[in-house]
């Protein structure tokens, strides 16, 4: 077992490729979780709870019934407007923590790495390659973005006319609700895949790629190979021979 406090959740920091330990991995995925969740409960409130904020100490009964003979009450009501001001830092800081995971000099920054390092430390170690992981988080990073601009519209939309001259609404949002919805539920599904089955679904798209030829990769069997054991046991092997 190495020192996740020295380590974190790597094999060794400076061998080529790097290698990191899978468990640690799904418990940072299980913790990491609680964000697309909290950002599913936001979009169901926008778009299927109330857009009106009811004063009830104002309703009055105006004495008429509707068709099914219910009393209708006037009362005075507020269009509801959304701050989603919590809701972008969180997303931010979601965005850091995907950047942080792909290199070994910004995983020290990362809280969620040295969390899951600490309470992976006890458990056998399973190390998988970092480069398929890069592919995860990369397809999570776009995720998050697509939810930040979602959030934040207008900004988004003042900057990209002011530097690409595009002519994109400042009114009202120019990305599709069901966008970030699809979006959200799509990453909830991977987190869930990768937590509970150990199912890593940028992995595959990843091994994909490189089936294709586009990336190239080691052998993550012959890279794998613990050498200490196998000459350990070549040792104890001899060892028991000599005895006979």
């Amino acid at each position: 077992m190495h020192n996740p406090i020295s380590q974190l959740w790597f094999r060794d920091k400076n061998e080529q490729p790097t290698y990191i330990n899978e468990v640690a991995v799904r418990i940072r995925a299980g913790i990491l979780l609680a964000i697309p969740l909290y950002m599913g409960l936001t979009l169901f409130d926008v778009g299927f709870g109330s857009h009106w904020i009811v004063d009830g100490n104002t309703a009055v009964d105006s004495g008429d019934t509707d068709f099914d003979g219910h009393i209708v009450y006037t009362a005075e009501m507020i269009r509801r407007t959304y701050d989603y001001t919590i809701q972008t830092w969180v997303l931010f800081y979601a965005l850091f923590e995907m950047i942080a995971g792909m290199f070994v000099s910004t995983s020290h920054l990362s809280p969620t790495i040295w969390l899951s390092s600490y309470i992976a430390r006890n458990q056998p170690e399973v190390f998988k390659p970092l480069n398929p992981k890069r592919m995860a988080w990369s397809i999570g990073a776009i995720m998050i973005s697509t939810c930040i601009v979602f959030f934040n519209p207008v900004p988004v939309a003042e900057a990209l006319n002011s530097l690409f001259h595009f002519s994109l609404p400042t009114e009202y949002s120019f990305m599709p609700f069901w966008i970030p919805v699809y979006g959200v539920w799509i990453c909830i599904g991977f987190m869930w895949a990768e937590v509970t089955f150990g199912f890593c679904v940028g992995c595959k798209l990843h091994a994909l790629l490189v089936k294709l030829g586009i990336f190239k990769e080691e052998c993550e069997a012959c890279n794998n190979i613990d050498w200490e054991a196998i000459a350990a046991r070549h040792k104890a092997k001899l060892e028991a021979e000599a005895t006979k």
